[in-house]
């Protein structure tokens, strides 16, 4: 009973964090460029790692450093650009209910790669919440002819990176502890992410008020829904199934639209149609 209580709270909790993730990347593009948000997320998370979790790296095993730089880039890296390019040209709360088919990918990977075993409603599932993001896209490009809706590809992509990951570490890496796993990810993505900021002007705007504003937003955003976040996840896909982890998802759509209203976003009808779909469509893919 103790684990069954402790996944759920941990679901509650990373929904959460998770879904404030969005309003936050949004804050932090007005002074930043996507590279330069993605690059900072990056590098304030791999510090704040590297100091609290340095001695964890030794419990990695030699073998398991190319399952932690794997699911470094498919958990972090390119996500962390991926969600911050589409932040760009699309809503935060739309780029959320995207992020949503982390559990749809989930399955479809698993099964396909991992040996995942799914029911016909599962599969269902996938079917009606792929058409649901359809309906998003298709709708928002209508409707929002200032925003770029092609760019919600994007999102898309980045589910499907996160869904490789929460596979890829259930298998691989679940004897691991999170807070091993997380300080690998980010030792691995630290000199990459560097290299990013470098190319970009980031130093030369570095002392304008906007960008110290977005760095602040960007701070919070690295130390709690990147460092914090990824330890709560891994620890959840160790004591539950990829699945029920990978289902944090579809609450984040509810976080991020509370947010979004405060900022003065809105869906339309049938904008608020597709996510419904989205997430009827993720309910049946994570049910047992």
């Amino acid at each position: 009973m103790k684990a069954v209580q402790s996944k759920w709270i941990f679901l509650i909790v990373l929904s959460l964090i998770w879904g404030s993730s969005f309003i936050l990347i949004k804050k932090g593009l007005v002074g930043l460029s996507p590279f330069q948000l993605g690059s900072l997320r990056i590098i304030f998370a791999a510090t704040f790692l590297l100091i609290i979790g340095f001695k964890s790296l030794t419990k990695i095993k030699q073998h398991q450093w190319k399952f932690i730089a794997l699911t470094a880039f498919m958990g972090t890296f390119f996500p962390a650009y991926l969600f911050s390019i589409a932040q760009k040209h699309i809503d935060s709360s739309i780029n959320a209910i995207l992020n949503s088919l982390t559990p749809l990918g989930t399955l479809i990977i698993g099964a396909t790669i991992f040996g995942l075993t799914f029911q016909r409603r599962q599969f269902f599932g996938v079917i009606i919440g792929l058409c649901g993001s359809a309906l998003l896209i298709l709708n928002g490009a209508a409707n929002h002819p200032g925003q770029n809706y092609y760019y919600a590809i994007l999102s898309i992509i980045a589910a499907m990176c996160y869904a490789v990951n929460v596979n890829l570490i259930k298998k691989y890496l679940s004897d691991l502890s999170p807070l091993s796993i997380t300080t690998g990810n980010f030792a691995v993505l630290l000199i990459p992410a560097l290299v990013i900021l470098s190319c970009t002007d980031f130093f030369e705007v570095a002392h304008l008020p906007e960008v110290k504003t977005s760095m602040l937003f960007i701070g919070i955003l690295a130390i709690m829904g990147t460092c914090v976040a990824n330890i709560l996840y891994f620890k959840l896909i160790q004591i539950s199934s990829p699945i029920f982890a990978s289902s944090v998802n579809y609450m984040l759509p509810v976080v991020a639209f509370f947010w979004g209203m405060l900022d003065g976003e809105m869906l339309s009808p049938f904008q608020f149609l597709g996510a419904l779909i989205v997430l009827v469509g993720v309910y049946l893919s994570a049910r047992k």
